[in-house]
């Protein structure tokens, strides 16, 4: 599978928008990212170690929580893996090259479901420093 099928079928789901998040594209609904682009970093390749790490296209989605993840990685499906960094995160990655179609579809409209089910994310009050203080009026300027 290719990431431009990835895109195609993520954009026919109801009220999917497209944006960035950590520099990578990423499909939201209800402004909650379900599906994004995640390719490996140094530091996880490195930790593969003489193990060769995945390669190519790799996407990255959530699930419904750490047991539904739990069980679709030990479903064993080809592509499907995760990684130190997902540690206790209800997400996995998907090497495309190896995944089949059907299988990442499936594990697309889960993650989208999943996403619809938490609803947006709650609006955070800006903190004390984020809050822009009023301009100070130069002595000067007067």
């Amino acid at each position: 599978m290719k990431l431009a099928q990835v895109a195609a079928f993520a954009e026919t789901l109801p009220n999917v928008t497209v944006g960035a998040r950590w520099n990578n594209k990423t499909w939201l609904v209800n402004e909650r990212g379900f599906l994004w682009q995640r390719p490996l970093t140094k530091t996880d390749i490195e930790r593969y170690g003489e193990t060769k790490p995945p390669s190519g296209e790799i996407i990255a989605f959530i699930t419904a929580g750490l047991d539904a993840k739990d069980a679709l990685l030990a479903m064993e499906l080809p592509g499907f893996f995760t990684i130190q960094h997902f540690n206790n995160y209800p997400g996995v990655l998907v090497e495309l090259r190896l995944a089949g179609v059907r299988d990442v579809k499936a594990a697309i409209r889960s993650a989208y479901e999943a996403a619809l089910a938490m609803g947006p994310p709650k609006k955070r009050k800006p903190s004390a420093k984020s809050r822009s203080k009023p301009a100070r009026r130069s002595s000067r300027a007067r």
